[in-house]
């Protein structure tokens, strides 16, 4: 299992994705699962992956090798919108599973999901979830960010916080806190972290960083927000008494 994130304001995107790939409980690893395509100063492509890994690696392998290419519909660099690459993103998928799909089912789930977001010039920001069968949602202003993978123990921390006018670094230290609460409680989900903060129009790959478990800032935020939790449950006012 694993956990990815992504967030679209008006601001511009964060997308995070953690790092295990769990084979069974003695063959876990650590997995970069955000591919990041960039033409700088017209277009900026995050891809994020969950599920078989072969699959996910398969896909974005094809899609990178792709670029520049020159071939409509295969190249994203030509894509004239992010829907388009999410699309390919989809079509991709649905190539390797009609190749690969029967082979892998005696021994397990081939399938494997996406978030794809960025900003192409001419458009603002966008993100879009690519489901197993290849097709796609989009992000919109009522519903400001997507998951995919072990996605329920980071939602309501998202759900209560979150506007598509949240500032990036608020959003970033809510996704942030989103794998925290994941990572405490399913062990499938592991850092590192992989975090990409786009601010809108700047096309650029740049805001990449990753977050080991020893980062301070990391550590620092999960032990204010721990203690600031505690802190609030203990102010909170006490049950009523039996009648």
């Amino acid at each position: 299992m694993t956990y990815c994130l992504g967030i679209v304001l008006k601001a511009g995107l964060v997308m995070a994705s953690d790092s295990r790939s769990n084979a069974g409980v003695d063959q876990v690893a650590n997995v970069r699962k955000q591919t990041l395509i960039a033409t700088p100063g017209e277009r900026v492509i995050s891809i994020l992956t969950a599920g078989n890994l072969a699959t996910s690696q398969a896909v974005v392998t094809r899609l990178t090798q792709a670029v520049g290419s020159g071939q409509p519909g295969e190249d994203i660099a030509l894509a004239s919108n992010l829907f388009d690459v999410a699309r390919m993103v989809g079509e991709r998928l649905r190539e390797v599973m009609d190749k690969d799909g029967k082979f892998v089912k005696p021994y397990g789930d081939a399938t494997s999901s996406f978030l794809v977001g960025g900003q192409i010039r001419g458009e603002p920001p966008r993100l879009f979830q690519v489901y197993p069968a290849g097709n796609v949602i989009e992000a919109t202003d009522r519903s400001c960010f997507l998951q995919i993978g072990e996605t329920k123990y980071g939602k309501p921390i998202l759900d209560r916080t979150l506007t598509p006018d949240s500032p990036l670094d608020e959003a970033a230290k809510v996704a942030l806190l989103s794998f925290d609460a994941t990572l405490r409680s399913n062990l499938s989900v592991g850092p590192p972290i992989d975090l990409f903060i786009y601010a809108t129009e700047s096309f650029t790959a740049a805001g990449l960083q990753t977050l080991e478990e020893a980062n301070p800032y990391w550590r620092a935020l999960r032990t204010a927000y721990g203690e600031g939790l505690m802190a609030l449950v203990e102010s909170l006012p006490r049950p009523p008494p039996n009648p």
